[in-house]
């Protein structure tokens, strides 16, 4: 069956569209009530993502309450490191902590890696089917992963960080450990983007939320290789890569093999445009505290958001809406959006 509102997929695919699609990262979370009240009767975030009916009724609520043109199923970058042997717990009003952490080469030896880590995530697998079952082909459905530089921080860092500067210690004084990391990461996340798309994933996004923190010399060094075998190996759907603060690496995203490319709010469409040319597709990029504005100043600055890009654009946050954004904010930008029309 085909999809009822496609409008992602033609954009993603070069085509002519009436309006630009849109949807948001963090969507589906406490912007919603229905999704804090579902959390309330549970034990924690990771019960929730791994329980596949709760997971998928997460991942569609956004479509029924905002009305937006994509659903990104709810679960966690995380999830590849606690599949290739890393547990994770996620703290309540702290975040992901792994209580051990990456020293070793011996402990890079020992962690599992490609079909056998993506293996464990029969949940994820089964959250996707449900969900798409229960959007009955309304929507595309966006799976996502980590990028490998993301997960690599967070596995040698142990936790969120303003600077992640263990990680970063770690590229400079170990380079062929480093290196040995990311190519295990990288060959999970393939495995586990296929095993997505199997189990029905329209679309899939590649977050590099940490890409800001590295020198361009150590991005092209320890990033771009691995970006790029997932772009060439991951096959069968359009892909997205979004790397938050990557404005550097945009000239060396142009030959990836990614149809779109997120930017955030530090970044101009023009600007962009120079850097990467004519041949993707950028989706973004609206500051996500402008969703904290009145309603007027919101409808216009997605207005001139859209007239800024032109055609050829997902509309976007150019980041991950934020918690206490009022849920009626949110309507009012993507209603306006919708309301938008290229004819």
């Amino acid at each position: 069956m085909s999809l009822q509102n496609d409008l992602l997929l033609r954009t993603l695919k070069g085509e002519e569209v009436e309006r630009p699609p849109v949807w948001l990262m963090r969507q589906a979370g406490r912007i919603l009530p229905q999704y804090r009240e579902l959390r309330g009767k549970l034990s924690g975030f990771i019960e929730l993502v791994q329980t596949p009916d709760l997971a998928a009724e997460v991942t569609i609520q956004p479509v029924d309450e905002l009305g937006v043109d994509a659903a990104i199923i709810f679960s966690d970058i995380l999830v590849i490191p606690e599949a290739m042997g890393l547990h994770y717990e996620l703290i309540e009003k702290v975040g992901p902590r792994f209580p051990t952490t990456i020293k070793t080469a011996q402990q890079i030896e020992e962690l599992i890696e490609g079909a056998d880590a993506a293996s464990h995530l029969s949940y994820v697998y089964d959250a996707v089917s449900a969900t798409k079952k229960g959007l009955n082909d309304r929507v595309p459905l966006i799976g996502f992963a980590g990028a490998p530089w993301t997960l690599f921080a967070y596995m040698i860092e142990g936790g969120g960080s303003k600077t992640f500067s263990q990680a970063k210690k770690f590229l400079y004084q170990n380079p062929k450990l480093s290196h040995q990391l990311l190519s295990k990461i990288t060959t999970s996340v393939i495995e586990y983007l296929k095993l997505k798309i199997n189990a029905g994933v329209n679309v899939v996004q590649l977050f590099d939320s940490w890409a800001d923190l590295l020198t361009p010399e150590l991005y092209s060094e320890f990033c771009i290789p691995y970006l790029k075998r997932i772009g060439d190996e991951v096959t069968g759907v359009p892909k997205i890569l979004f790397a938050k603060g990557a404005w550097f690496a945009l000239a060396q995203f142009q030959d990836l093999n990614y149809e779109g490319i997120g930017l955030d709010w530090k970044t101009s469409p023009k600007v962009a445009r120079e850097h990467v040319g004519e041949n993707k597709i950028f989706q973004g990029n609206l500051d996500p505290c402008m969703l904290y504005a009145d309603a007027a100043r919101i409808e216009h600055a997605a207005k001139n958001m859209v007239a800024e890009f032109g055609s050829s654009h997902i509309v976007n946050l150019g980041h991950g809406v934020y918690p206490d954004t009022p849920l009626e904010n949110v309507k009012t930008f993507v209603n306006t959006i919708k309301s938008q029309s290229y004819t």
